[in-house]
């Protein structure tokens, strides 16, 4: 019997399969974080200054806002992921609910205002 006993399987205590896949897409989300927010790095430094205009003026580039989107995807799932993990390792009674409830709210509010943000100044050039 691969996974624990039947009972631990239909009492929700055997493995459910996904340890590997999120082990790896943390990893994956990792890397893709140590990519962009290098790029990030590297795109301002090569600005002339850090003044409102010249960061709006080169958020407005298509080729700046969808790294920028793509490094606010990247964080925020990384994150929910990494946080995820340890509220199901710590919180065992049913607050854990309530924090995983939180965590997604959370993330998919902050994630989403990030990236309307982004848009906005990127298709108007004004600041949300």
């Amino acid at each position: 019997m691969r996974g624990g006993s039947e009972l631990g399987r239909v009492r929700g205590l055997g493995s459910a399969k996904e340890g590997a896949h999120h082990w790896w897409r943390q990893r994956v989300t990792a890397f893709g974080n140590l990519f962009l927010i290098l790029w990030l790095i590297f795109s301002l430094l090569r600005l002339p200054d850090l003044g409102f205009e010249t960061v709006t003026g080169w958020l407005q580039s298509p080729i700046v806002a969808v790294p920028m989107a793509l490094i606010v995807v990247n964080t925020f799932w990384h994150m929910k992921m990494g946080l995820q993990v340890v509220i199901e390792d710590y919180i065992h009674d049913s607050s854990r609910i309530v924090a995983l409830a939180a965590l997604h709210i959370w993330t998919f509010g902050a994630g989403g205002l990030a990236l309307f943000s982004i848009l906005k100044v990127a298709l108007t050039g004004t600041p949300a």
